[in-house]
């Protein structure tokens, strides 16, 4: 196995892996955190580092059909989210090359971790924006 490479980001706030702590994404990066996915909140990144690719798979999703891939801490191996590779809606283009992290998955900038609350968090995955 080769060396590790990993970007330690020290401009800003930073989110973490949940179980190694490797710095993921600076939260200037965000662009919505208005997204779900089957754990709960999500947001929507045009940068993150410290992450592997996948293979590409179709998902079906409330918003259409989207060709996308999970991502992996480098660190851990954990799935911390996934990359929109292509949308086949007009309107979902504006995701293509952006990353999804599942709060769940990472520790936010002061290290808390997402909870859930109750019952009432959506079980199936999907990639909707409130509204």
């Amino acid at each position: 196995m080769g060396r590790l490479f990993v970007v330690n980001l020290e401009d800003g706030n930073v989110y973490t892996c949940k179980h190694c702590h490797l710095h993921l994404a600076l939260s200037h990066h965000i662009i919505s955190r208005a997204f779900h996915c089957r754990h709960g909140k999500a947001y929507l990144f045009d940068k993150i580092v410290n992450v592997t690719v996948g293979e590409k798979e179709d998902r079906m999703m409330i918003t259409g059909l989207h060709t996308v891939a999970d991502i992996f801490c480098v660190g851990c191996g954990s799935i911390v989210g996934w990359k929109y590779e292509y949308a086949q809606e007009k309107g979902q283009k504006y995701k293509e090359g952006k990353f999804i992290l599942e709060r769940f998955k990472v520790l936010g900038p002061d290290g808390s971790a997402y909870v859930q609350h109750g019952q009432d968090v959506q079980i199936s995955g999907s990639d909707t924006e409130d509204a």
